[in-house]
């Protein structure tokens, strides 16, 4: 009999509409899935029992009347400690965050729309601290594990999102993505996630990383995806950048397939990156389904160099502004390594700065023009699978910083592209794979769309991992 938790979001809803389980029924069972998990796999910085079965308790009786709020009534969601969530305090992985100093009284605007349209809130997942690199752990939170291997990383920042809808404790979660925090996580993790384009989903406050950071679903497919993508997908007055509301809703263009898209499949960005051989042969299966589909597809390459010197500008420039505020004592009690970025970061120019902002301008204009020619973008999403856990870089890899082995993530953060990483299979020791969809600004439908077809068909998917404690 398949258990509660291993039940997509579309489905939990479906189940309530015909009477075949209770929202209170689901939320305890996501509850005991994630008490189980988090011993083993480090998921969450707190659970909010009490409130998520006030909050199902109220769905379900919604529900008897037949008078359900907004499109996610009852089902269980999970939102990453870097957005703010009204009654607890968001820590973002910092112990240089002091609780009793905020009010706590606000939610984010994609937090807003979830508890609108009565989703159920289990609680806030883990992050590093304040969201900075492609693994999760933190002096706060410690190390949070990979759900297949826990010798193995999650991945980050949203690795505990990642790890907590892989094992079943909610359908749904919230992430953020400034290089690849959901995607990177996602393919390790082997769910599925989107990095919308940007200003798509609202964010407030602003993020000190500027124009890169994105809010984005993690999920256990596409489906699920444009239905969360419905409810966070509109604009708020607080984000001055938020676009305006799509035409329509994402779940109404899943079932378009890919009959007739130009697809682009980059290997390995014209020799730029190593990937390893598992990972580029699940990713050509996929790729090759696609073309059994009936997308016309065409082995070349984006005319793109590999942006790293600039995104650090960037990025690490972003550090030093988020943690300007603190005095000594508290920049003793952040982690080293991202101490360190932050005193590279505080020592770039203006012109340093603005000479990264036109890389990255060119950067757009160049993924603008290959858009002309093709609909969507397939890379793998990362060149590997999930390393060992607790280290930034795999050992002997010679990377320095996270950015080594990501490759593909964080030059569509720049670009501000809407990107997918969908779970493509697994390596030989059980590690998921990840493909990554990308499509031009604002063609987040077609992302969703092609995405969905490779789940319809079978060609997505890295199986269920078991969880701990079951």
């Amino acid at each position: 009999m398949t258990e509660l938790t291993d039940l997509t979001a579309v489905r939990l809803l479906d189940g309530y509409r015909k009477g075949e389980w209770s929202p209170v029924e689901v939320t305890r069972a996501a509850l005991e899935r994630a008490e189980a998990i988090q011993p083993e796999v480090n998921a969450f910085v707190r659970l909010t029992a009490e409130e998520a079965l006030e909050r199902a308790r109220g769905s379900e009786e919604r529900w008897r009347r037949g008078e359900p709020r907004g499109l996610l009534d009852g089902v269980p969601v999970t939102v990453k400690d870097i957005l703010l969530q009204r009654g607890a305090p968001t820590l973002r992985g910092s112990k240089a965050v002091d609780p009793a100093a905020g009010r706590w009284d606000e939610d984010a605007p994609s937090v807003a729309r979830l508890r609108e349209h009565g989703a159920v809130f289990l609680g806030k997942t883990t992050t590093p601290e304040y969201g900075w690199k492609g693994v999760t752990d933190s002096p706060l939170s410690g190390v949070t594990r990979n759900p297949w291997d826990p010798s193995r990383t999650a991945g980050g920042s949203s690795g505990g999102s990642a790890a907590a809808v892989a094992l079943g404790a909610g359908p749904l979660s919230l992430g953020t993505d400034g290089g690849g925090s959901v995607r990177i996580p996602a393919s390790f993790c082997g769910i599925f996630a989107l990095k919308p384009t940007y200003g798509r989903v609202p964010l407030y406050p602003a993020s000190a990383f500027g124009t890169l950071a994105h809010v984005g679903p993690m999920t256990r497919d596409a489906a699920d995806a444009a239905l969360l993508m419905d409810v966070i997908g509109h604009p708020d007055s607080r984000d001055w950048s938020a676009l305006s509301a799509p035409a329509g809703p994402y779940t109404d263009g899943l079932t378009g397939g890919v009959h007739g898209l130009r697809v682009a499949y980059s290997p390995s960005l014209g020799g730029q990156v190593a990937v390893r051989p598992a990972v580029a042969r699940a990713v050509r299966r996929a790729v090759e389904r696609l073309a059994e589909l009936g997308a016309y597809v065409t082995e070349t390459d984006p005319d793109l160099t590999d942006p790293v010197e600039a995104f650090h500008t960037l990025w690490f420039s972003g550090a030093a502004r988020v943690t300007q505020h603190l005095g000594p004592h508290q920049r003793e009690l952040l982690d080293p390594g991202l101490r360190e970025i932050c005193a590279r970061g505080a020592r770039y120019s203006a012109l340093d700065y603005l000479a990264a902002v036109d890389v990255r301008m060119d950067l757009g204009r160049r993924m603008g023009r290959f858009h002309d020619t093709y609909d969507l973008l397939v890379t793998p999403t990362l060149p590997l699978t999930a390393f060992e856990a607790g280290a930034e870089v795999p050992k002997g890899s010679g990377h320095r910083r996270w950015t080594g082995w990501t490759p593909f993530t964080y030059p569509f953060n720049m670009t501000q592209q809407p990107a997918a990483s969908v779970p493509v299979g697994a390596d030989a020791d059980g590690l998921p794979i990840g493909l990554q969809l990308v499509a031009a600004r604002h063609r987040d439908d077609l992302v969703l769309r092609a995405a969905h077809a490779l789940y319809e068909a079978g060609a997505a998917s890295a199986g269920r991992p078991t969880p701990s404690g079951s």
